[in-house]
C-alpha cells in the first residue's frame, strides 16, 4: 500500500479491518503513537510512571474524560480509539489474553486513554538522511527486545525497557542518534549504541521478543532505542489490573500531527 492516505483515511482503513498490519511506512510524516488503555483508577499512577520514564513512555495525550473515545489534542479529524488501529492486545490481571481488531465489545465508561510517542515518527528524518532504516527496506515490523533497564516504579507500574533495534554502519551511527536526538517526544536520541547489546540484556540479536527480525549486515552496529512497548512489559508485573488494552507491536495509531510539530 502507498502512503499516500491521510491518517483520517487510513484509521478508517482500520476501522473497517482494511488494514490489519504493522504501520511503519504508512503516512509518512505523521506522528505515530503507542497506545495504553486502563480503568480510570489506576490512570493516574500511570500518568506518573511517564514522566518518571520519558524516554520509553513520552506522553502525547491522555484523555480528559473517562469512556472518552476520541483524541482531539492529536486526532482533530476524528476518532474512535475502539476501532482505529490495526491491531489491540488484551491483559487481564498481568496476563495476555487476547489480540483483536476491534475492542467496542470491551470498551467501558472507566476507561482512561493514553498515547504514547513511537519511534516511527523519526524514520522519516532518518530515511530522508540517506542512512536508511532496515525494517523498512525490508518490509517487516521493527525488532524490539526486552532489556535489563530498569523503570522508575511508580506505584503498581514497574518493570524493564523495551528497546527497538535499527543497524548501522559505524560512520552512520553518529548521524542517527544527532537526527533522533531532535525528537524527545517520540523517544529522542537511542539509549545504546555500543558494540556488545548483552551489556543491556540482549543476549541473541537475532531473536526479538517483539516483532521481527532483520538482516544484520559485516560491519554494522545494533543501534536500540528506547521503546513504547515497554507499557505491555510492565502491564505483565501489574496483576492487580482487571483489564488493560495496548496496541500490538508495530500497529500503530497514525495520528492528524506532523512529525515536524514534535520536532524539539
Amino acid at each position: 500500500m502507498e502512503s499516500v492516505l491521510t491518517p483520517k483515511d487510513f484509521r478508517l482503513l482500520c476501522r473497517t479491518q482494511a488494514h490489519t498490519g504493522q504501520t511503519s511506512g504508512q503516512c509518512n510524516g505523521y506522528v505515530q503513537a503507542n497506545l495504553v488503555i486502563l480503568p480510570a483508577k489506576y490512570a493516574d499512577d500511570f500518568k506518573k510512571f511517564c514522566e518518571l520514564n520519558p524516554k520509553p513512555c513520552p506522553l502525547l495525550e491522555m484523555t480528559e474524560v473517562p469512556g472518552q473515545v476520541e483524541c482531539p489534542k492529536f486526532c482533530p479529524s476524528g476518532l474512535d480509539i475502539r476501532t482505529d488501529l490495526p491491531s489491540y492486545k488484551v491483559y487481564k490481571n498481568g496476563v495476555f489474553v487476547d489480540e483483536r481488531k476491534d475492542i467496542t465489545e470491551l470498551w467501558q465508561e472507566d476507561f482512561v486513554t493514553f498515547l504514547i510517542g513511537c519511534s516511527f515518527s523519526f524514520e522519516e528524518s532518518l530515511l530522508k538522511s540517506g542512512v536508511g532504516v532496515r525494517h523498512v527496506e525490508e518490509k517487516r515490523n521493527v525488532p524490539m527486545y526486552k532489556t535489563n533497564i530498569a523503570c522508575t516504579p511508580s506505584g503498581i507500574f514497574h518493570g524493564n525497557m523495551v528497546v527497538s533495534m535499527r543497524p548501522y554502519l559505524p560512520d552512520d551511527v553518529q548521524k542517527a542518534i544527532d537526527i533522533t536526538s531532535q525528537f524527545p517526544r517520540v523517544h529522542g536520541a537511542p539509549v545504546y549504541s555500543g558494540e556488545d547489546p548483552a551489556e543491556i540484556g540482549i543476549t541473541d540479536i537475532s531473536k526479538p521478543d517483539y516483532g521481527q527480525s532483520v538482516t544484520i549486515k559485516e560491519g554494522e552496529r545494533a543501534v536500540f532505542w528506547a521503546c513504547g512497548v515497554t507499557p505491555q512489559n510492565v502491564i505483565l508485573q501489574a496483576t492487580d489490573i482487571p483489564i488493560v488494552i495496548t496496541h500490538s507491536p508495530g500497529c500503530m495509531l497514525i495520528t492528524d500531527i506532523l512529525n515536524e510539530e514534535v520536532k524539539s
